[in-house]
């Protein structure tokens, strides 16, 4: 937990979004678990606007920092040990389209924007701020708009 620490409200959200994964598995655990997914939608999508979908795939050792204004498309796949700060928006580029997957160990920055059909690989690092429309491969920093590969790690 020393990933954690200063960081109660990130705790509380990550404990809460994966009991609220767990009722989405079908209709039974849903109608069981409708209280604690009530309770998360209430509190992070309607006061803390944390829009992450509790159907959403997210891997172990998930960390939100100031978790204000995220959005993450229901359908995104995200990898494990990924830390996300706030005002992060993981979409789609068109109603309907396919949203980016995040692969292992990904820093995102405060404001970071990743939209589209893209894949952000193992050990990046996406600086504050930047725009992702295109892929980017295991082992790199980013920044800008639009990102461009900054370092190689």
């Amino acid at each position: 937990m020393l990933l954690y620490k200063g960081n109660s409200k990130g705790v509380v959200f990550v404990k809460l979004f994966r009991l609220a994964h767990s009722t989405s598995k079908n209709k039974w655990t849903h109608l069981f678990g409708f209280p604690i997914w009530f309770t998360y939608r209430f509190l992070y999508n309607w006061l803390f606007g944390i829009d992450i979908h509790e159907s959403t795939q997210i891997g172990l050792n998930f960390v939100v920092w100031h978790g204000f204004g995220i959005v993450v498309h229901p359908q995104s796949i995200i990898g494990d040990n990924v830390t996300i700060h706030q005002n992060v928006t993981i979409g789609s580029s068109r109603n309907g389209g396919v949203p980016p997957i995040i692969g292992n160990n990904v820093i995102i920055g405060a404001n970071a924007l990743i939209i589209g059909d893209i894949k952000i690989g193992n050990n990046v690092v996406i600086g504050a701020g930047s725009v992702v429309v295109k892929d980017v491969p295991d082992n790199s920093v980013v920044a800008g708009n639009p990102a461009k590969i900054i370092k190689t790690i």
